[in-house]
């Protein structure tokens, strides 16, 4: 009798097992799960997004736009798109002597052209729901204002102390070795490699899409998460990067600094929290000073969405912490090798230039240049 209870019970156990299980996967969204029962994070995502870092200041603190304002927002992109891609006429003149007049890191002389544009062709969603700005607090959508200190910090680095190289408030170029109007021979900012920013250098990446916090940009917004038990790798597509942050450990003692900062993580539940202190002077996320801790957040919304959030705190540069968020849609694409410094005839070409424009602000009949690309 004994047995046959026994028997009985291992078959109700067994039929309530195929029976829940279903509605177990139901209720988890078909999310993968780690042998920890952990979530498993790992794949390829595409961040790209048309919703801005900051909201527009007409907006208010609008949280939502509606089906009808993400549609025109989409519809508006692929139009834009579409009439850049149309074939230049091959019978042009050559553009106007100073640059066609755009701006940005073309340093007015034109930028890049619709092929290597790769920003996402819509806004994201979260929980159904189309974002107005990733940032989310404060509640205007927009970064606190910086301290009176940062303020003044920023305009010195503008601002040509004694020896040092002058720079143009916005990175603005006119083409011209302006540093010279200082003396013939005073120091500028083209004057060594090693001046140049991190990016330019192809050092570290642009636009903080490493972070931390990590943020979409203009193209290269494919990020890929390997997970392990011990160790979480975020593989950055832009330049090269690759963050590793270590599972339920302690910091790095604070005199190891790192640009993209020491990251730990631990989980919360199914989502997964990450810490990052320790940053240089100059972090990826160039806005952010050497004090910055950043608090970023990674649940699952569903098997095929990951939603990231971020939380900086630095009270030497902003008035108070902010927050932002946004989806991470999966891809099944690979990332590829980025070799921004294969053969870098950027640097080259600006060192040289800068060279040229001095040797025409002294009345000087410069040297020929050899062309790098040829």
């Amino acid at each position: 009798m004994r047995n046959q209870i026994k028997t009985v019970c291992l078959g109700m156990l067994a039929f309530v097992s195929l029976v829940l299980a279903p509605i177990t996967l139901a209720q988890d969204g078909g999310i993968r799960r780690a042998p920890s029962g952990h979530p498993d994070l790992s794949g390829t995502y595409d961040v790209g997004t048309q919703t801005p870092m900051q909201r527009s200041t007409e907006l208010g603190d609008r949280k939502i736009l509606t089906n009808d304002e993400a549609a025109v927002i989409a519809a508006r992109d692929l139009d834009r798109k579409t009439t850049r891609q149309q074939d230049s006429d091959p019978n042009r003149s050559a553009p106007p002597q100073g640059g066609d007049g755009s701006t940005g890191a073309s340093g007015n002389v034109g930028g890049y052209n619709t092929f290597w544009i790769d920003n996402g062709t819509d806004a994201f969603q979260i929980d159904g729901q189309y974002r107005t700005s990733i940032i989310i607090d404060p509640p205007n959508g927009r970064m606190p204002p910086v301290t009176d200190e940062a303020r003044a910090a920023r305009r010195a680095r503008f601002s040509a102390g004694e020896g040092a190289a002058p720079r143009r408030e916005g990175g603005q170029n006119d083409g011209t070795a302006y540093w010279l109007n200082a003396g013939l021979d005073a120091p500028g900012p083209y004057d060594n490699m090693e001046d140049r920013s991190f990016a330019e250098r192809c050092l570290l990446t642009f636009g903080s899409t490493s972070g931390p916090p990590m943020l979409p940009t203009l193209y290269n917004n494919y990020k890929r998460i390997v997970q392990s038990e011990d160790t979480v790798l975020i593989h950055i597509e832009m330049v090269h990067e690759a963050r590793i942050i270590r599972m339920n450990a302690e910091h790095d003692p604070a005199n190891i600094r790192k640009w993209l900062g020491d990251s730990i993580g631990w989980w919360e539940g199914d989502t997964l929290v990450v810490e990052t202190i320790n940053f240089t002077d100059m972090p990826a996320f160039s806005q952010g000073s050497r004090d910055m801790k950043v608090t970023e957040r990674f649940r699952m919304e569903s098997a095929e969405k990951l939603i990231y959030s971020f939380t900086v705190e630095d009270p030497t540069v902003w008035t108070a912490p902010f927050t932002g968020e946004y989806s991470w849609p999966r891809n099944n694409s690979k990332v590829f090798e980025y070799a921004c410094h294969e053969a870098n005839y950027a640097l080259e070409g600006i060192m040289k230039g800068a060279r040229l424009l001095e040797a025409e602000f002294r009345g000087e009949e410069p040297a020929g240049v050899p062309n790098p690309t040829r």
